[in-house]
């Protein structure tokens, strides 16, 4: 992704990849999109897309191997969906 970033803006590979890690860590506090998602907010890119987190609420599930009941825990997860101009590019 650097590579191709550093070739469409003509700067460097080391600054392309300095730019794609600004964006995407996932290191504690680093990362906009992930530091954005910890506080609770959505990320819009326009014409791409929506990052946000939702929630699951506990629930009983059954262990596949034993049949048991088990209860899973709740838990936040990032969800992405999709721009309307991605999604018609993708299924084209």
């Amino acid at each position: 992704m650097a590579e191709k970033l550093a070739r469409k803006a003509d700067i460097s590979k080391a600054k392309a990849a300095e730019i794609v890690d600004i964006m995407f860590s996932t290191k504690a506090g680093e990362g906009i999109i992930a530091v954005e998602l910890d506080a609770g907010r959505k990320v819009n890119i326009t014409g791409f897309g929506t990052f946000s987190t939702k929630s699951r609420s506990a629930r009983t599930g059954r262990n596949p191997a034993t049949g048991a009941r088990i209860m899973i825990p709740a838990r936040k997860y990032t969800h992405f969906a999709p721009a309307k101009g991605l999604k018609d590019r993708v299924s084209a």
